[in-house]
């Protein structure tokens, strides 16, 4: 049995977890986990993360009534991570895993990017944790491939041996966006004007700023199916552009009145999914991730009705000549919010 730390270090929250891991009996290189102790707490309240580490363990040790000594740790950080250590993006802290492991008394720190933790944590996942968009031909040797929109498309990949999983990070999501239709066409000219860009990557059309740039682009060419309702959050949301306070998040309003059957936001989710599914599909040409694409981030799981209307599949698996290749991939979208933390924890597990 080993006593494991695992954190999602966010700029709004950091969620750490103990965790006890145990061998597994099943032939898969991946611990048995079990959660002992969770808690949240707020970021910005704490001048770095060792105080809320210090704090967590008091915590567990009063309301577990044991202390645990955790002997590794892993954190995913929304941020980039070099060398062991990370700069946050959000917030005003670094840490440096060196500096962690002294500091806490731990005899290994790992820090890993957010989407690196979601491509460890999908390997840990039940079938309670995903729904299935394609089941596929699975094998347990071949890749896995992890994509998700969110705030903007993160991609990675995983690599399974037989004795742990290794996770690869990428830029994929600022690959050029490549236009299939007159439509998409129009689309690409617009974001390239609306931005005085040269180039437009896919995260500019798939993620959650693509989601509002679709609709800029839809109610400018057809202004008159704009409903009023949608009219004041659009208005708002460009009064609040620049402001470090934002009260409208154009994206979710944008998805949640097109489940209210608004026409204008309907066909902006439509042409997201499409390209979203046609973006996964170029990923799984590269990958051939037989082991499954996993669909990460919150676009995903809170527009499970749209994304399992067909619209994503098809253009998942439209690849001419090398289509029935794609109909073999599994394809899951991941509904466990707390795949990341899953992550770290089977991360530390791996640890040496």
């Amino acid at each position: 049995m080993t006593i494991l730390l695992a954190g999602d270090i966010g700029g709004t929250k950091t969620i750490l977890c103990l965790v006890k891991a145990e061998p597994s009996e099943s032939l898969k290189p991946i611990p048995l986990l079990t959660t002992l102790y969770e808690h949240s707490y707020a970021s910005q309240a704490y001048c770095d993360l060792t105080p809320i580490v210090i704090e967590f363990l008091d915590s567990a040790e009063k309301s577990l009534g044991t202390k645990y000594i955790p002997e590794k740790a892993c954190f995913g950080i929304a941020g980039p991570v070099v060398n062991n250590t990370c700069d946050l993006t959000n917030l005003s802290w670094f840490l440096d895993a060196k500096h962690l492991e002294q500091e806490l008394n731990l005899s290994k720190v790992k820090l890993i990017n957010d989407f690196a933790a979601i491509g460890y944590g999908v390997v840990g996942l039940t079938p309670e944790d995903l729904r299935i968009l394609q089941a596929g031909e699975p094998d347990a040797t071949a890749p896995i491939a992890v994509i998700g929109a969110g705030t903007g498309l993160g991609e990675g990949f995983v690599i399974p041996t037989a004795g742990a999983y290794y996770v690869f990070s990428t830029e994929g999501g600022h690959v050029d966006f490549a236009p299939r239709s007159e439509l998409e066409f129009q689309l690409l000219s617009y974001v390239r004007e609306l931005n005085n860009i040269s180039r437009v990557s896919v995260e500019r059309i798939v993620s959650g700023m693509g989601i509002a740039a679709i609709y800029q682009f839809m109610r400018d060419r057809n202004s008159s199916l704009e409903t009023p309702e949608m009219a004041e959050v659009f208005k708002t949301w460009k009064q609040e552009m620049g402001k470090g306070e934002k009260t409208v998040d154009l994206g979710a309003e944008i998805s949640k009145a097109a489940a209210r059957d608004d026409y204008l936001c309907e066909q902006t989710m439509k042409l997201f999914v499409d390209a979203y599914g046609t973006e996964a599909g170029n990923m799984a040409l590269k990958l051939l991730p037989y082991g499954g694409l996993y669909i990460a981030g919150g676009i995903a799981a809170k527009n499970l009705d749209l994304m399992e209307q067909g619209i994503f599949m098809k253009a998942f698996t439209s690849k001419g000549r090398i289509s029935p290749l794609m109909e073999k991939v599994p394809v899951y979208i991941v509904l466990n919010p707390k795949v990341g933390l899953i992550g770290a924890a089977l991360c530390a597990a791996q640890l040496v």
